[in-house]
Order: structure tokens, then sequence, then C-alpha cells
């Protein structure tokens, strides 16, 4: 018959009292308030309610309270004993802090013969497991108890019993269910006291106790036999995963071969744990799997143009190597020769260009699976091809790592700044990666540690790279070379407003409905707060004029929505940093500008030309006895009175020499008096601090030493690149995209080019041939005739 009463709650939170339990519970100010409550109430009864991982319960058992004192530490504590078992019902209005609720009692009904046969052989499970710890006096109360409610109660005290099934057994209403999940339980546990004993009894019998290694092992031993399982490390595992795996039939020959010498090896073996590792990694190797490109040309495009802005030739590549790929598939051509259809492309152009991200938009737009390996400060050629095994902590290749790391024989793999490999005593990892790069031989690639031919002419590479002259001519033969020469302020503007701006309005936890950017201001940081190629710098700054609007929306200064224009970036980020300086530079005679490239991209270069005060040449070096490494190179290279500064390479201090022999014998011809340069000359290119090489800086060389013999200064609008003869011929030089764009930036308006430089003009976007005036020239003299200030122009401005 239930019952139902009106009862404060007191939560367990790691234990559950069943009926029959006596528990000593530490008066904390939730346990308290409880006992408070129900003395408040004159039955000195509550309920005692499991809260298990922070569920509400729905059952619980009403105890009363035996006793209030303290535990043997001085805490307050109190002696509960649960009576019975009781279903929560709503919550009702009682005295004190506790929380009251409805409990209606929930009593067994009487027992059934098979509730009694239950009882009989749960007690003979619960004694057997008894008997094993020798808890006889517990044993005695097992046996002593004939309430087969009461007995199944008992299980509260059972340690191998989690939280979670003592609930259940206090939720269960029906007597036989719950002996039956306790027979269940318990049999379980005896289960595994059995197991256990006898793993014990095994390791005892043939252990030596002073060994604890031995005993370890022994017992490892113990629990994989009563498991059925074999050692996973053991050589007839090794020989089952090698026959059930997906491998070549040459793979799967050699990986037998070790397996057998791995049967043969003793356990004390070092080779024993090489071969473990040898065969683990073939076994993770993916042979025969591989990836199934995308076939929709559309929408491989739209990927890549979603990701990245410009670079169309690329993009193109891209799309014509997905497009033969399908129409070969269709034609079922798609191995011939034992060779697949990778391809090897090398991305060359400044930092921030989008180089490496463009590799995993490649793999998105094909549908493949993407891994980079980081080749920058790259030493040992054993990084590439691998160890042999023979040395202690032998491992493959990065090549054949990122092939595991991909999981399939044909993903992207981006090769990142491969012109920073390096070489030492180690070897040279740029020759290693000469069979990795070839499509004639990289089906056939093997790896010092494998020692197996790795088929990897399914592979798309891409490698990075800043500068292509520090990448050795045979390895750049054998990629196809894709330059990405940098972006032009309108590139700058849309990857500004597409891609770097909603980027960084995240990082900032930012809206675009609360932060708005101009393209005029967009533009003017491109223009006058950076000078790079690429847009690192950029986003850099549109970042920093997030946060700035973000504090000022934290502190009130601002309110949303902010729009941020040209005459607010001096507020977020100060004055303009970069300004044209080219009619600065350029007002007196003897300042030339010309157009070079560097690692960070095309750049302007001004060279400067001055004539010190003349001494009779007494056949010793320019300068005093202390002269600088440029001068006295310079007197070694040719002409002593010419000093050369600037940290010049070889070949830059070569053009100079040719520039001063050209006007010396044909300057008469420009109307330039050649004793004008008979004497001392002093040829200098600022910034110092930056090494400086290449032929390309000849005709301005020769215009500046030009302006310097004649008076007349450079225009300033003017620039200039080419190689120069002795004949005063222009030779063409490279990098003329990067340099236009340069000269753009730097707002020139005329540049003199090679003329056999002039098909590279295709290359150059539209908006910089339309704001530029490139004029292609063989001789220099044109140059000249050009690029100097007329002589009536200079009289005026001398008068004035």
């Amino acid at each position: 018959m239930t019952t139902t009463f009106e009862l404060p709650v007191l939560f367990l939170h790691d234990q559950v009292a069943l009926p029959g339990m006596t528990l000593p519970i530490e008066l904390d100010d939730e346990a308290r308030a409880a006992v408070d409550a129900a003395r408040a109430a004159d039955k000195d009864q509550l309920l005692l309610a499991p809260r298990i991982d922070d569920q509400y319960p729905t059952h619980g058992a009403i105890a009363t309270i035996e006793q209030v004192g303290r535990m043997p530490n001085g805490e307050p504590a109190a002696v509960l004993r649960a009576t019975r078992r009781a279903k929560i019902g709503r919550g009702v209005a009682g005295p004190g802090a506790a929380l009251w609720v409805e409990a209606e009692t929930v009593d067994s009904p009487a027992p059934s013969d098979r509730t009694r046969e239950l009882a009989t052989d749960y007690k003979r499970l619960v004694v057997a497991s008894l008997k094993r710890r020798n808890a006889w006096q517990v044993i005695d109360h097992v046996e002593s108890t004939d309430d087969p409610s009461a007995l199944a109660d008992l299980a509260g005290w059972a340690s191998y019993l989690s939280l979670q099934q003592r609930v259940q057994l206090l939720e269960e209403a029906d007597l036989d269910t719950r002996l039956e999940k306790l027979i269940g339980w318990t049999g379980d546990h005896l289960a595994e006291q059995e197991v256990s004993d006898k793993i014990a009894n095994d390791v005892r019998d043939g252990m030596e106790k002073s060994q604890r290694e031995f005993l370890l092992r022994q017992q490892l031993d113990a629990i994989r036999k009563e498991l059925g399982e074999n050692e996973p490390e053991g050589s007839e595992d090794y020989r089952a995963r090698v026959e059930a795996a997906d491998l070549p039939d040459a793979v799967r020959e050699a990986a037998l071969r070790e397996v057998g010498k791995l049967e043969r090896s003793s356990e004390q073996s070092p080779e024993g744990g090489w071969i473990r590792t040898w065969l683990d990694t073939v076994l993770e190797l993916p042979w025969n799997d591989k990836t199934s490109d995308a076939t929709d040309i559309s929408a491989a495009r739209e990927v890549l143009d979603a990701d990245h802005h410009g670079l169309e030739d690329v993009k193109d590549r891209i799309v014509e190597y997905l497009a033969v790929r399908a129409r070969r598939a269709e034609r079922g051509l798609d191995v011939i020769g034992g060779r697949g259809s990778g391809a090897v492309l090398a991305l060359a152009g400044p930092p921030g260009v989008g180089k490496t991200s463009l590799g995993e938009s490649v793999a998105r737009a094909l549908d493949r699976r993407f891994v980079r390996v980081a080749l920058g400060g790259v030493r040992d050629e054993a990084e590439i091809r691998g160890h042999r095994r023979t040395y202690v902590g032998a491992l493959p290749g990065r090549i054949v790592r990122a092939i595991k790391e991909a999981g399939s024989m044909n993903p992207v793999v981006l090769l990142d700044e491969i012109d920073k490999v390096g070489s030492d005593f180690r070897g040279d990892p740029a020759a290693a990666l000469l069979e990795v790069l070839d499509p004639a031989q990289n089906h056939t690639f093997r790896d010092h540690y494998l020692e197996l031919d790795l088929d990897l002419s399914d592979v798309l590479f891409i490698a990075t790279a800043n500068s292509l002259e520090t990448i050795p001519p045979a390895l750049l033969d054998r990629m196809e070379l894709v330059g990405i020469d940098g972006y032009t302020d309108d590139d700058k503007v849309a990857i500004g407003a597409q891609h770097l701006l909603p980027r960084q309005l995240e990082r900032a936890a930012l809206t675009a409905d609360e932060v708005t950017i101009s393209d005029d201001a967009l533009r003017e940081m491109a223009g006058n707060y950076t000078r790079e190629a690429g847009v690192r710098q950029l986003e850099r700054l549109i970042g920093k004029v997030l946060r700035k609007v973000a504090t000022n929306l934290a502190t009130d200064k601002a309110t949303a929505p902010v729009q941020v224009e040209v005459g607010d970036l001096r507020d977020y980020l100060g004055r303009p940093r970069f300004t044209p300086e080219s009619a600065e530079r350029t007002s007196v005679p003897g300042v030339a500008t010309g157009l070079a490239v560097t690692g960070m991209g095309g750049d302007v270069l001004f060279i400067e030309a001055a004539k010190p005060l003349t001494t009779p040449y007494d056949g010793t070096p320019a300068g005093s006895e202390n002269a600088s490494e440029a001068i006295v190179s310079g007197a070694r290279a040719g002409d002593p009175r010419l000093t050369l500064t600037g940290q010049l390479g070889d070949v830059m201090k070569e053009s100079a020499h040719i520039a001063l022999s050209y006007l010396r014998a044909h300057g008469s011809e420009q109307g330039i008096d050649p004793s004008t340069l008979s004497g001392s000359v002093h040829l200098h290119v600022p910034a110092g601090a930056t090494p400086k090489d290449g032929p390309s800086a000849g005709v301005t060389m020769v215009t500046a030493l030009a302006s310097l013999a004649t008076g007349r200064p450079v225009r300033s609008d003017v620039g200039m690149t080419g190689e120069v003869t002795l004949n005063g011929r222009v030779l063409p030089i490279g990098g003329v995209k990067q340099k236009l764009l340069a000269a753009q930036r730097a707002g020139l308006a005329t540049v003199f080019i090679p003329q056999r430089n002039e098909p590279d003009l295709d290359d150059v976007p539209q908006e910089v041939r339309d704001a530029l005036e490139i004029r292609p020239v063989s001789d220099v003299a044109d140059i000249l005739a050009v690029a100097l200030e007329p002589a009536a122009a200079q009289a005026q401005a001398d008068a004035a």
C-alpha cells in the first residue's frame, strides 16, 4: 500500500542510498537546511535523492535522522538511515530553506517462488565473490538475510557497482527485475575476478620475484591470452595483417620477407623493433587508395575565383589540368606506360600574394586531399629521401610522410618555400627533389627508409618560391613555372573588400553592419601606407583599423555603424608611411630612377652620380689608403677613378664601368663632352645595407652619368630598366611585370624597357599599361633623348 509524504530533499552527489543503508552525512549548507527542515516539521524524516550527472532524480529513499553530532575531524554531521523507496512528485511549500516535495512510497510485492529462487542465486554469487576477499563477517550478514528485498538492497554497498547501476536499483520497483540485474552484474564481476586471479597465478608461477619488468610482461601476456588476442606486435599478427592488406605484389613480397625475419629473430634482438616499425609504416601507406577528381570544370573555376582574386595564369593552368585529366578518364587513358597524370607547378612571386593558400584552393577545386611540406631551412638530404633503417630513430622522408598523412596516392602536395632549401655536409636536399619532381621518374620514387618503389606520378606537386635565383637550374627545369608578380592597386582594393575585410571583421568580432571601409580608404592604405607586392601588410592595417574601431565602440567614443573614409585613416593609422619621392630625388643632376626586382617584389632604385674633387692620378686606387672594399673592387674591375658604393655585386659593378666607358666613347654623339667624365666619378646606389646585383641597372647608370655630365636633371616621372652594352645596345632583362607594378606604385608616368622585352607586356595588367607610357627601346641614346630635361628648361630653372 502506497503512502504519500511531504518531505525535504537532500541531494546526494557521489552516492546512492538504498533502503536499509545507514549513511553518515557531512552537514554542509544544503544538508543542514534539509535536516533542520525535517526537525522543524517534527518528522525527523527526509528524502535522500541521488543527483548523478546533474540529472534531476525521479526516485529517492525516505530516511530517518538517527543522530546529529560531529565527525572525528570536528565537522558537523548527521547519521541517516534509509527505510523505504519513494517516487518524487511535485514540489510543495514547507518550513526552512530546504526544497520540499511530495514523495509516494514504492513497496515491493510479496515475494513469489520465482523471487526466492532469484534471491538464492544472487546470494550464492555474492558469497562466492566475498570469499575471494576473505570478507567473512560480511558473508555472515548476507547469509542471515532472508528477506529478498533487503538482500537486493544490500547491493548499495557493493564496490563493483557504478553509481548509474545503483540508481537503476533504486528506481526499479519490481523485485524480480532487481534481482535479475544484480545476478547479471555480479556474475560479470565474478568472471572478471576469476580472470584476474588466473592471470595473477599464471604470472606468479613463471616469474622471478626480483624482476619487476618481467612481472609486467607476463601479466600483459596472460591478459592477452585470456582475451583470445594475439600480441599486436607479434610476427603472426603482422603476417595476417600483410596478407589482408591491399598491397601491390612487389610490396607484399617485400613485407612478407621482413615478417619472416621477424619470426626468426629473438625478442631481445634490436632488429625486431626496426622490422616492426618498418612494417607499420608500410601498412599505413595508402598504396592503392586514390580519391576521385572533380569533373565539373565550371565548379572548379568558381572555387578558385571565390578563394583568390586575379592569378589568372594559375587558375587557367589548374583548369586545363583538370579538363585534360577528365578527358583522359572519359576515354580510358588514365595511365600510360606506368605513369599517372600528375603535374609539377612552381609558383614564384613575392611574399603575400597567396601562393601557399592557393594550394588549398587547388585541392578543394580538384576534390583532393591537401598536405603541406615546409622546406624552409631543410639542409639534410635524408629529410627528403629518408634515413637508412640501420640508424637509430630512422624515419621515412617528408614526401613519404606526406603521402601517409594525406591517406591517398593522388593528393595535392604543397612544397612550401622550395627556394629556402640549403645544403651542407649532410647532402643537398634540392638534389634529392630532382627525382620527386620529375614526371618521367617519380612513378618509381625510392625512399631510403622504405627501399620500395612509390608511385608519385598521380600527385599534384605545387612548389612555392620567392626567388628563382637560389633554385638549382636542373630542379627548376623539372617544374612548370607560373609567375605571380604581385597585385595592382585595383587588385588590392578588390582583395581587401572581398577577402581581407570579412576575415578581419570576424577576428575583431564585428559585422559588416557595424563597420564599413570605403574603397577609397582601402586604396589609400594600399598606395600610401604600404609598399608591397602582396597584401599581407594591407591585411594587418585593416586589422589595426578594426581593432581601434572596436575599442571606440566599447568605450562609447563611436556608435555603430562606423564608416571609415580616407580622412579617418590618419586617426587610425597615423600619417602615410610612403609618398612619391622621385621628384625630390631627381631634382638635381646625376640622379636617375631605375627599376629592380627583389625577393619582396618590384621596387624603384635610385642611382646617384657625383664628381669628387679631382686629383692627379698616380696609379693608386681612388681614395685614401683606407678606401672601402667597394672602391678597391672597382679599381680592380676597371677604371680606378670610378668609386662604387652601396653593396654592389660584381655584375652591377661591371655595369657601372660599361656605362662610364660607353659615355666616354660615345658621349659626343649625345652632346656630352667626354672630358667631363675623365676625372674621378663616384656612383652610389642608396640603401647601402641591402646587397644589390644584376645587369638591369645598366641604362639607369648611363642616364645618371649623362645627367651628371650635362648638368641636366632626369625627368622625375621617368623610370627605366635594361642591360647596356659598350655600344649602347639595350639587352632584355627579367621581371618586367613586377617592375612595371612598382613603377605604377611609385607614381611614374613613363617607363623605358628593352625592345626585346616587348612580348612580356602581354602579361602586364591592362590598367597598368593604361597608367604608364611604356616605351620599348633598343638603344640607350633613345632613353637619353627623352629622359633628360631639355637644356633650355634647365637654363630657365637655373635663372629662376
